[in-house]
């Protein structure tokens, strides 16, 4: 989806009236506030048929990807599990889960989990066992986990503290607050958004070492994330992780997961995973136009 300045005509007025730099930082704004907000629209029709779990005889072989694609063979890709975020379900994942069909991915599962949880540690127990089914299900060692804010801490919960590592080959984070957000403090009455806060018991069990852990992280951030504050939240700092964090111009929250150049980057980063690395090293920074 697109937002051109027709579509906002008092944009060259902003323009005109503020330095340039300040100018360019406004339009951006408004066109990121205008395509959330279309998203959201979008997303509230869809959310209704998502509430539903779905079928697990629904994870299917999907269409082989394009020719030149640059990808594993398809016998090494493992199933992808897609997490959404707070109070939202798998219909969050549409468009991404067809991105990802479309390009060889023979096995993707959503996973709901209920908008009454309460703890993070609870949610990653579930992850944990519904990866352990998927496993067993489709004779794979590992999965890729693609994460959107809450999903993104709640499988980062798994993989560093319960274990999941071995389970966990890439872990996707799509503006997660990896490092607590402040954002709208009358959200503290819900505890799940308590452990999203900056020194949480939660975040500080994450930033414990984690010595040898066998998960590659990728972590997309926006410079336009309204729900990220501060916005480099959404990064992984952590000297015990092998992580790269991905930054994304232009595109707000909600967006993350619907945006064609973010789902080409969710493929490359599964497609270019090394299994059984070690884990060393810091983070490094990618753009995303």
């Amino acid at each position: 989806m697109k937002v051109t300045e027709a579509a906002l005509p008092f944009l060259p007025l902003c323009r005109r009236l503020l330095p340039t730099r300040l100018a360019d930082l406004s339009v951006a704004l408004l066109k990121a506030t205008a395509l959330e907000l279309a998203i959201l629209a979008g997303h509230l029709l869809l959310y209704p048929a998502g509430i539903v779990q779905e079928r697990r005889d629904q994870c299917r072989p999907m269409l082989p990807a394009p020719d030149g694609a640059a990808q594993l063979p398809a016998e090494a890709k493992p199933p992808v599990v897609l997490l959404h975020g707070f109070i939202d379900n798998r219909s969050v994942f549409v468009l991404l889960r067809r991105s990802l069909s479309q390009h060889g991915r023979h096995q993707i599962e959503s996973l709901n989990y209920s908008p009454l949880t309460c703890d993070i540690r609870i949610a990653a127990e579930l992850l944990g066992r519904h990866i352990e089914q998927v496993c067993e299900r489709t004779g794979s060692r590992q999965v890729d986990v693609v994460g959107h804010s809450l999903g993104g801490l709640i499988a980062r919960y798994y993989v560093q503290r319960l274990g999941g590592d071995t389970r966990v080959r890439t872990l996707v984070t799509l503006g997660t607050p990896h490092s607590g957000t402040r954002v709208a403090p009358l959200a503290n009455a819900h505890p799940i958004v308590r452990q999203m806060r900056p020194g949480s018991p939660v975040l500080e069990e994450l930033a414990l070492p984690s010595p040898g852990c066998r998960t590659h992280f990728v972590a997309f951030w926006s410079d336009l994330d309204h729900i990220m504050d501060p916005l480099e939240t959404a990064c992984i700092e952590h000297p015990d992780l092998t992580a790269v964090n991905v930054r994304v111009s232009g595109v707000g929250h909600l967006a993350l997961p619907v945006h064609p150049a973010v789902a080409t980057g969710i493929r490359q980063a599964l497609d270019t995973a090394h299994p059984g690395e070690p884990s060393t090293g810091r983070a490094h920074g990618l753009t995303v136009a």
